[in-house]
């Protein structure tokens, strides 16, 4: 879930960071570099290819653990892909597949970015992931212990992968003590605004299970009948957002003056490029003007 933007709610540095480097991480996995990459891998371009990539740093898991550190993924869509996957593919090659296809997308896409502000963006985002503490935090840790790339492009995906893993397990912390499950996400997700014809897919949620949740939501008094998001959901929403900006805000606490502000300038020319990329935007982040 994340947040519908008003002009009226000032937005944590947290959200406002994730919201420039989300686009870097999210655009590669649809370019045709990535798919490439994963095909010469033995992987497929699509979904099975997307589980084993993005579950390669925690080794040749099985369905169960990334069910649980993916969150909001169906069940049995994870389980089409793990553990067979890796008779195709090691998380070894995975991992080279995802870095070769990532680097080699940003490459193509940030031409038109002056090198220095890829630099300066992969060096700060670097910086970043050295003070994040990652305790709690599993796909978090598990990529932050890779080896880093050594060009400029890969480095820019590994380490924007590695803070928005961060946040990411800290909002799965965040849904998780709110009482929400993996279904029931997306679905409120979507009653804040996202477009349920193209989350439901994504997750691979059935329609029946989309429904059953949807009914439970009710039971509980987070939707109305026709679907829409009571005040008491509202309230736990904002509760909740506000908790996986906390446990995400130390990586950028106590910052000298300028830094924050050089690293958004950097960003935002490349993040704008990245979400002009993306096909859909579940996320419904704000749009990124350059």
């Amino acid at each position: 879930m994340s947040e519908p933007v008003h002009p009226a709610h000032p937005v944590h540095p947290a959200r406002a960071l994730w919201w420039l480097f989300e686009p870097v991480y999210a655009v590669t996995f649809l370019q045709p570099e990535s798919r490439a990459a994963f095909e010469a891998a033995g992987l497929d371009g699509g979904w099975s290819g997307y589980f084993a990539a993005r579950s390669a740093p925690l080794g040749a898991v099985g369905a169960p653990p990334v069910i649980a550190a993916f969150f909001g993924f169906a069940p049995a869509a994870v389980e089409r892909a793990l553990p067979q996957v890796w008779t195709r593919a090691s998380p070894e090659r995975a991992l080279a597949a995802r870095t070769e296809g990532s680097a080699a997308v940003l490459a193509r896409l940030l031409a038109p970015v002056a090198p220095e502000l890829v630099e300066t963006a992969a060096t700060a985002l670097e910086e970043a992931v050295d003070r994040a503490d990652c305790a709690g935090r599993v796909l978090a840790a598990a990529n932050a212990a890779l080896p880093r790339p050594t060009d400029v492009y890969g480095r820019l995906w590994h380490a924007a992968t590695v803070l928005r893993e961060h946040r990411g397990d800290g909002h799965v912390a965040a849904l998780v003590a709110a009482g929400l499950d993996g279904c029931e996400a997306p679905v409120l997700h979507c009653a804040t605004g996202a477009a349920r014809a193209v989350l439901q897919p994504l997750r691979g949620w059935t329609d029946e299970e989309w429904q059953a949740a949807a009914t439970r939501l009710v039971g509980r008094g987070w939707l109305t009948a026709a679907g829409e998001l009571t005040e008491l959901a509202r309230i736990r929403h904002r509760e909740l957002e506000a908790a996986t900006d906390l446990a995400a805000g130390r990586v950028w606490e106590h910052r000298p003056d300028g830094e924050l502000d050089r690293l958004t300038a950097a960003l935002r020319p490349i993040a704008a490029i990245c979400r002009a990329e993306l096909p859909i935007d579940p996320l419904a982040m704000p749009p990124v003007q350059a």
